[in-house]
C-alpha cells in the first residue's frame, strides 16, 4: 500500500480484534519500526525498545490478559518497553508517541492493529528477557484484519461513538467549547 494521506490514516484506523494467519512481510515491518524509531522523543533520549514476537508459543503466552486473548492469532505482537534510566520523567510518553507512530505507518501498509494495555508486567519480562530498568508500556497487535468484524468488536463500536468536537476541546479557556464552524484562530 503505502503513501496515505496521515488524516486518511487516522480517519480509517480502527482497533482489529481478529486477524488472518497470514505473515507480515518483513519490508512492511521494517517499515513500522522505522517509523518508531524515527519519532521524536524528549531531548531525542528515544529511550524505547521493541521486541517483535511471532512465535506462537510466545503469543499465546502474552494473550494472558483479560482484554488480551486475540494476541494469540495476530501474527506479531510488538512489546513496546521504555528505558527508566535513559529518561526516567519521559519513557513512557516517549515509548508511546512512537507506538502510535507504528500504528498509523501499519494502518497505511494495509494492517490492522490494536493497542493493548492488558497484561502482567512481570510475566511479559519473564517471558522475554526484558531487564528490570524497562517498563512494559504496551502490546502492540499487527496484521491483516479479519475481514468480519467481530460481534463485541461491533457492538461496542455501536456503543461508543466519537465524542463531538465541543466536548474535547476549549478555545483559550478550558470549558469554553471549540467550534469548527468559528471564525479562523486568529481572527478578530
Amino acid at each position: 500500500m503505502g503513501n496515505m494521506d496521515v488524516f486518511v490514516a487516522v480517519k480509517s484506523r480502527r482497533s482489529v480484534r481478529s486477524y488472518l494467519p497470514d505473515p507480515v512481510p518483513k519490508e512492511k515491518l521494517d517499515r513500522i519500526l522505522e517509523s518508531a524509531r524515527l519519532s521524536p522523543s524528549a531531548m531525542n533520549r528515544q529511550p524505547w525498545h521493541f521486541v517483535v514476537v511471532t512465535d506462537s508459543a510466545k503469543r499465546k503466552a502474552l494473550s494472558g490478559g483479560h482484554f488480551a486473548h486475540f494476541l494469540e492469532e495476530a501474527p506479531v505482537v510488538i512489546v513496546g518497553c521504555g528505558d527508566k534510566d535513559a529518561s526516567p520523567k519521559w519513557y513512557a510518553v516517549d515509548t508511546a508517541i512512537a507506538m502510535q507512530t507504528m500504528v498509523l505507518v501499519a494502518t497505511d501498509e494495509g494492517l490492522g492493529t490494536c493497542w493493548i494495555g492488558s497484561f502482567n508486567e512481570g510475566d511479559v519480562k519473564a517471558l522475554l528477557g526484558i531487564p528490570p530498568s524497562y517498563a512494559v508500556v504496551a502490546l502492540l497487535a499487527i496484521g491483516y484484519p479479519h475481514d468480519k468484524p467481530s460481534l463485541t468488536g461491533t457492538v461496542r463500536s455501536m456503543l461508543l461513538r466519537r465524542r463531538g468536537m465541543e466536548s474535547i476541546a476549549s478555545y483559550e479557556i478550558f470549558g469554553n467549547g471549540y467550534k469548527s464552524d468559528a471564525p479562523q484562530i486568529g481572527e478578530a
